[in-house]
């Protein structure tokens, strides 16, 4: 690879580092600080490093290379992933940001849950502390895979050293900064992904001849690759309408991902959501669309024999290293390395902070000092990261799939639960419980029988997970007249 290439990633490697050190001296002297940031994100850090840590490689990776393998059906994805965050910032936002600092200002999800329901057993926290601990693991991994499969499709690196080399700067501004640097990071790469993003299908329509040689384009790739007449043109070719629920239902996992609604726990002001949704919304909007038409163009490309591809999730590097100056193409690879490192920083984060404040001061050493517990979290951001690249050692996984199961499991397991914990006052502990314990089991088992491909598994398991908190609420005791009262607080105050 070129020097001029080199010099590029080497200055965002030294970006992100540097964000870490100064988020170090800012604010890292108690856990509100380490995992939260101190409540002082703005509205723009909240939506572009919400954004960034919830695309990941799968932006720019793996929905292209969906779409260039499976045509314009695998688009639906995108569709349901817009509508779905739109509602977290409708539904969930205003009264998670409010509950939590009213709620002994809890600082994760399970410190939430455990306040929301008057739970003195721990049964609570520490159940939604494990949910974290397994899929963010899992979906960790997802993301070292993408590293991997970068290093060996851009930077001519051993998958092992890619996953080492992604694993690697992650845990340094991680470790140091804690959420600030997450956030702060985030942001930085929630905007070189939107021009590369932008930039990328732009220039390579112009290489197949502009914007009229598309259609004719898509007609001779489908015809070239034996693929259904309307495969890379018609959103319903090759698809049903179960596969288009099971598409559009990768929204529903929004109301249940750790890693996004802490944004909302961060944010300054309950008023700066209605700023920050608009910003996220028409990021993703336009990031989406162009990691489509990524995938699409990419199709024409190399059927019109400019380029060869082994795996169609590297069809964005193939455009970086083939269409551009080595000084832009090293730019275009950091947008990679931006939509892999800005979610697994974000994952690494939540999952220590569980391990940490839930597991840690929770329940091992309830009264842990402040040092303690941001000194467990860091060595706690170590152990995961290790894990993960652990389970990322097979280069031939899928980064959809990857993504697709955790992403699921968060969804079911905590989606329902935090839907019904903000909006419904007779909502139990037990209920909490029976709605995590049956959502995630619905999952797990629903793609170990195979039952994926007829059905995505947040379907059936979000559903599920519904029908357990409310039956099961219906039959047990409701929170304490306290705790009851707190609900009707946090109601008032965002309405």
């Amino acid at each position: 690879m070129q020097s001029a290439t080199w010099f590029s990633l080497g200055l965002y490697f030294a970006l992100m580092i540097g964000i870490g050190f100064y988020a170090w001296r800012k604010a890292n002297a108690t856990a509100q600080g380490y995992m939260l940031g101190g409540r002082d994100l703005g509205a723009g850090v909240t939506a572009l490093s919400a954004g960034a840590s919830d695309m990941s490689g799968w932006l720019l990776m793996g929905l292209p290379g969906a779409v260039y393998s499976g045509g314009l059906a695998a688009a639906w994805i995108g569709i349901g992933l817009t509508i779905g965050a739109y509602m977290n910032y409708r539904i969930v936002g205003p009264r998670l940001r409010t509950y939590t600092e009213l709620a002994n200002d809890a600082i994760t999800i399970p410190d939430f849950l455990e306040e929301r329901f008057g739970d003195t057993s721990k049964l609570l926290r520490v159940a939604a502390a494990a949910v974290i601990i397994v899929f963010f693991t899992l979906y960790c991994s997802a993301g070292m895979v993408a590293g991997g499969k970068f290093a060996v499709a851009a930077l001519g690196m051993d998958y092992l050293n890619g996953v080492a080399l992604a694993a690697g700067v992650v845990v340094l501004y991680v470790l140091f900064g804690g959420f600030l640097a997450v956030s702060l990071t985030d942001f930085v790469q929630g905007c070189i992904m939107f021009v590369g993003l932008v930039l990328v299908p732009i220039i390579a329509i112009g290489a197949i001849g502009g914007w009229g040689a598309i259609g004719a384009g898509l007609a001779v790739t489908e015809a070239s690759r034996g693929l259904a007449a309307g495969t890379l043109t018609n959103w319903l070719t090759g698809t049903s309408i179960i596969g288009i629920i099971s598409a559009a239902a990768w929204g529903l996992g929004y109301f249940g991902q750790p890693h996004i609604i802490v944004r909302f726990m961060a944010i300054r002001r309950v008023q700066d959501l209605r700023v920050a949704r608009r910003i996220n919304i028409g990021w993703m909007a336009i990031s989406l669309a162009g990691a489509i038409a990524t995938g699409l163009i990419g199709a024409i490309w190399v059927a019109q024999g400019h380029g060869r591809i082994t795996d169609p999730e590297t069809i964005f590097i193939l455009f970086a290293n083939t269409l551009f100056h080595p000084l832009i193409t090293g730019f275009l690879l950091a947008a990679i390395l931006a939509a892999i490192m800005s979610t697994i920083s974000s994952q690494l984060l939540v999952t220590a902070s569980s391990l940490a404040e839930d597991i840690w001061r929770g329940v091992i050493r309830p009264g842990a000092s402040e040092g303690s517990v941001v000194g467990i979290g860091r060595a706690s951001v170590v152990l995961v990261a290790g894990v993960s690249a652990l389970l990322a050692m097979d280069p031939d996984s899928s980064i959809l799939s990857l993504v697709s199961n955790a992403w699921a499991g968060f969804g079911a397991a905590f989606g329902p639960v935090i839907i019904a914990s903000l909006w419904w006052r007779s909502a139990t502990r037990w209920g909490a419980l029976a709605g995590m314990g049956v959502g995630a089991a619905v999952v797990i088992m629903w793609i170990m029988m195979g039952w994926s491909e007829a059905m995505y598994e947040i379907v059936p398991g979000f559903a599920a997970a519904s029908i357990a908190i409310w039956a099961v609420s219906k039959v047990t005791e409701r929170p304490d007249a306290d705790h009851l009262t707190l609900f009707g607080r946090a109601a008032d105050a965002v309405r």
